[in-house]
């Protein structure tokens, strides 16, 4: 597979991510970034998914729609400690330094594609009968229980301190983050920025132990995160929590196995989580408990958008 760090891969994967930037940039969706954004590129992954809505748009392709690691760094209820365990996402503050080091295995996923928003406008989203009829998911399933999910999730009420809402385009996801930071910027720079993390072509990484290269911390006290659920195409559940107690990283790691991969992954520290569930996967993933600090990787294709400069570039 090709891979930004492979020596004989790196040369054909700038090309691929130039042409699909170039693919996207003729878009509606592509416009209105520039205009919303002006000066933030538009992060590779994201484009990816733009392109992919463009193409399946004329048939709105059907996605599975099963919960992924995707769903761990939200409050969905919907993340298990056996899903989140093998993967390595949770993570203790103390990892957080060069020279450290973590077993990880990020499964490359089927990723749904972010539909032009005319389109997102018109396929059903709301109504669950509506949506399994459309895209010919059996009732009673599993697949249906997990788009029932997000459905009963996305209508919620959010948790005491959190800005929630779910979005189905490029533009509603921009426009809700812009939305939640509002107002909420501090300093004299208040330009938005989005990123996502940097991971080999597909989107995974595989299972074996890795070395923290270097650890940047990502400007601002307010970040909006965004993270893919269970549903046939791209929908996204943004968030913001109210206090100043979450910090965002970029994390550059390195594969310890010869040849492997390397990767830039935005990181989030929630350091109070006395109001969190004893549930919560975190706690049983690293054997701690309520009010203990909780870390956690963002997955592939999933958006950050912040206020301020970023101290770098993932």
């Amino acid at each position: 597979a090709l891979s930004p760090g492979s020596n004989i891969g790196r040369d054909m994967y700038r090309c691929v991510v130039l042409f699909l930037i170039v693919v996207a940039a003729g878009t509606p969706a592509a416009s209105f970034w520039q205009q919303a954004l002006p000066g933030t590129p538009m992060p590779e992954a994201i484009a990816d998914l733009v392109r992919k809505g463009i193409d399946d748009a004329p048939r709105v392709e059907r996605y599975p729609a099963f919960p992924s690691i995707s769903l761990c760094g939200a409050w969905t209820g919907m993340c298990t400690a056996s899903l989140a365990a093998p993967t390595g996402i949770f993570f203790y503050e103390a990892q957080l330094r060069p020279g450290s080091t973590m077993t990880m295995s990020f499964p490359a996923e089927a990723e749904p594609p972010i539909l032009p928003h005319d389109l997102a406008e018109k396929v059903p989203f709301a109504n669950l009968s509506a949506v399994l009829t459309t895209f010919n998911i059996p009732t009673g399933s599993a697949e249906a229980s997990h788009v029932a999910k997000t459905l009963s999730l996305c209508q919620s009420l959010p948790h005491a301190g959190e800005v929630r809402v779910c979005t189905t385009s490029l533009e509603s996801t921009v426009r809700s983050a812009m939305n939640m930071l509002i107002g909420r910027s501090t300093g004299g720079d208040h330009g938005m920025w989005t990123a996502t993390s940097v991971l080999p072509a597909g989107g995974g990484l595989p299972r074996q132990l890795y070395e923290v290269q270097a650890v940047t911390k990502l400007h601002g006290d307010y970040f909006v995160g965004c993270h893919k659920m269970p549903f046939p195409y791209r929908v996204y559940q943004c968030h913001m929590t109210a206090g100043l107690t979450d910090k965002g990283y970029v994390v550059s790691l390195r594969g310890l196995v010869g040849g492997s991969p390397t990767a830039k992954l935005l990181a989030f520290c929630h350091f109070d989580t006395s109001r969190w569930s004893p549930a919560h996967p975190s706690f049983q993933v690293l054997g701690t408990h309520p009010g203990t600090p909780v870390c956690h990787f963002m997955p592939y294709a999933n958006p950050v958008f912040g206020i301020g400069k970023k101290a770098t570039k993932p």
